[in-house]
This record gives C-alpha cells, sequence and structure tokens, in this order.
C-alpha cells in the first residue's frame, strides 16, 4: 500500500501577490487556476514534484461562514498564524539571496540549526511562514 502527499493549503487574501511570491520568488509552477462562486484557487508546484501541489486558496472557504468568522480568519491570517510551509533545497543560501532579491520579507537569514539542517524564513505576502531548510 501506497501512502503520500497530493496537496497541502495556503490561505491568501491577494491571490495576485502570491502568485509573484511563489511563483516567480521560489519558482513554483501554476498547474491550475481556477474561480469558483467569487473565490480563487491556484494550484502550484515544484517540476522536482510533479505529484504534490500547493493550493492557494481564500482564508475562509465556506460561503455560509458568518461575517464574524471571516473576520477573525483575515485576522488570523494577518498575524501569521494560519500557516506555514517548509520547503528544501540543496542551496539554501543561493535561494535566500534569490528570494530577497525578489522582494521576500526576510524573517530569518540562513543559519544551522541543532536538529541537523541549515534554515532561512521569509513571510509570503499573506504573512504565512515560509522557511528553506537544506540538510548538513
Amino acid at each position: 500500500m501506497t501512502f503520500k502527499v497530493a496537496q497541502t493549503f495556503i490561505a491568501t487574501d491577494d491571490h495576485d501577490k502570491a502568485l509573484a511570491f511563489y511563483r516567480d520568488a521560489l519558482g513554483l509552477q501554476v498547474r491550475n487556476d481556477v474561480g469558483f462562486e467569487g473565490m480563487r484557487w491556484i494550484t502550484l508546484g515544484s517540476p522536482d514534484q510533479p505529484d504534490v501541489d500547493i493550493v492557494l486558496e481564500p482564508p475562509l472557504t465556506d460561503p455560509n461562514a458568518s461575517p464574524a468568522d471571516r473576520d477573525t480568519m483575515a485576522e488570523l491570517l494577518a498575524k501569521g498564524l494560519l500557516r506555514s510551509v517548509i520547503f528544501t533545497t540543496d542551496d539554501v543560501d543561493g535561494t535566500f539571496e534569490k528570494i530577497r532579491a525578489a522582494g521576500g520579507e526576510v524573517l530569518q537569514e540562513p543559519i544551522d540549526q541543532p536538529y541537523g539542517v541549515r534554515d532561512c524564513a521569509f513571510r509570503d505576502p499573506a504573512g504565512n511562514m515560509v522557511r528553506i531548510n537544506q540538510k548538513k
């Protein structure tokens, strides 16, 4: 029996800004861009992992959610408390410089961690943490 990750979801409040970060700065490929009932989902992925998708979705996709719930989700997203993603690379320092040069908001410059990786961190345009690590 096989068991694999197929998709993971990241909340965004501005899909165009998210595209500039995930596609242009990180180099992910757009696989799908779909609108439905006033909402938008964009599926991206690494060419090195064609069977894993990252879905950029609205912070709250339930059309029956109350205005208070929508406000709460928007506040949590703005604080960076909803989601994060970790990528791996074989060149964390080079990847860091590429993303910083593209305007990525730096949270942590590359450092060696005691748990066996060298990593760095950015915040995406919606406030989500994006970590990039390289095994030592």
